[in-house]
């Protein structure tokens, strides 16, 4: 983790806030090349468009794989404001994205929404779902990040 990660990582967030601004859940994902330059972002888009698969990570997935190939997909980051649940941990390691750099764990964000119907969250780390694929996708996180719970509050009804 350098000042350009944290930086990056706070613009995951912002999308975040953006992505609950437009009525959907406050999850946002934003990728970058290895020198550090935003080339994509995207939100979460589960209630809006009424896909249960419309995750940050996993529009942010597709949306890069249409944009750019494998290879150079190796060498980018993708940050996002909490872990990749399962489906996006996938979406991810298809797509060819080299690494992954995150903020709230699987464990913090379960713990915010409780039993909240609309975060059934798996327990599960990405890190677990990675080591089962057959290239090496590096992992940071959690990173304590201002702002990365506060875009929460308020929005699921723990139980």
């Amino acid at each position: 983790m350098n000042d350009m990660d944290r930086k990056l990582l706070n613009l995951a967030i912002d999308r975040a806030r953006r992505s609950r601004a437009e009525g959907n859940h406050p999850f946002g994902a934003l990728l970058a090349d290895a020198r550090g330059n935003a080339l994509l972002d995207a939100g979460n888009t589960v209630p809006v468009e009424g896909d249960c698969t419309g995750h940050a990570e996993t529009n942010l997935a597709r949306l890069a794989s249409k944009a750019y190939d494998r290879e150079f997909l190796r060498t980018c980051t993708l940050y996002t404001s909490a872990e990749p649940c399962a489906m996006c941990s996938g979406a991810i390691y298809w797509s060819g994205i080299g690494r992954v750099v995150y903020a709230l764990s699987e464990a913090a964000l379960k713990a915010l929404t409780g039993d909240d119907p609309g975060n059934p969250t798996l327990d599960l780390p990405c890190r677990e779902v990675f080591a089962r694929g057959q290239r090496i996708v590096e992992v940071e996180g959690p990173v304590d990040v201002p702002g990365a719970e506060d875009v929460h509050e308020g929005f699921w009804r723990p139980g």
